[in-house]
């Protein structure tokens, strides 16, 4: 009797980080369009990663059933993240696998992975359950009532920054102020810029090409791309037990750089 072999991992693409009308990559199966793509760019997420895609393919199945794709990218987390959502892809045929052994960051592993999706809309949420599944069907809402990015927010009714204390809300305010004196027509088209958790149309960043410097790329997107109409909803932020801010000094200077270049560039 031979032991079943794992479902194959997703081919990284290479090359610039461009947005295309199709996939730049496709693989054998079903390469149909889609509605919808969300990304999940993981780093450590052993714990977290099967429940995650749980809560995420079942929120979707309800909303979408059958038009829908969830790709896993993992930052080759040594605790074996990747594999874990491998060997998931045989209970969920929505999910497919990316591992990113050459590049690393957040930044890249969303950007990678919209590239082979096959969805209308792209989308991408945290993978440590800080940006709850639930809002997943929220952002939907307003895609579905014309959005062209519909964006989770803490700052709108209905979203919060849970027991932050002043320091960490400082420490997440100051950036934005920063963003709306260097560009105020980008960071103030919405009232959270550093949200990582939102949906977009594919075909407002078709031929984009995006900079991996930095680590908030709704800046990016919003920046680089073709936005017209952008809802938005109200999350509450969840902390992770024992966490504390990932944001080191050294992102918050990529962070300016990438301001200025962003600045110098439009």
């Amino acid at each position: 009797m031979s032991l079943s072999q794992p479902h194959p991992l997703l081919p990284v693409p290479s090359g610039s980080l461009e947005i295309r009308e199709l996939p730049i990559l496709s693989q054998a199966g079903d390469d149909r369009p889609l509605r919808f793509s969300l990304i999940i760019p993981t780093y450590q997420e052993a714990k977290n990663v099967k429940k995650l895609v749980h809560k995420c393919n079942k929120l979707l199945k309800r909303e979408i059933p059958g038009e829908y794709e969830i790709i896993v990218v993992d930052d080759n987390s040594p605790d074996g993240t990747w594999e874990i959502a491998q060997n998931l892809m045989s209970e969920y045929p929505q999910l497919r696998v990316m591992r990113l052994v050459e590049e690393r960051g957040l930044y890249t592993a969303v950007i990678r992975g919209w590239q082979v999706a096959r969805g209308e809309v792209l989308g991408v949420i945290d993978g440590d359950f800080q940006h709850p599944p639930e809002a997943l069907l929220k952002l939907w809402g307003e895609i579905k009532r014309g959005g062209d990015m519909a964006v989770a927010s803490r700052h709108v009714a209905g979203g919060s920054v849970s027991d932050w204390s002043i320091v960490r809300r400082f420490l997440s305010r100051g950036p934005q102020t920063v963003g709306l004196i260097l560009l105020p027509g980008v960071v103030g088209r919405v009232s959270d810029p550093m949200s990582g958790y939102f949906m977009v149309r594919r075909k407002c960043l078709i031929g984009c090409t995006m900079s991996p410097l930095g680590y908030k790329i709704l800046i990016e997107v919003l920046a680089r791309g073709r936005v017209p109409w952008i809802g938005e909803v109200g999350y509450q932020f969840k902390e992770c037990a024992n966490s504390e801010s990932k944001v080191t000094a050294k992102q918050y200077i990529d962070y300016l750089r990438h301001l200025l270049r962003l600045r110098l560039s439009l």
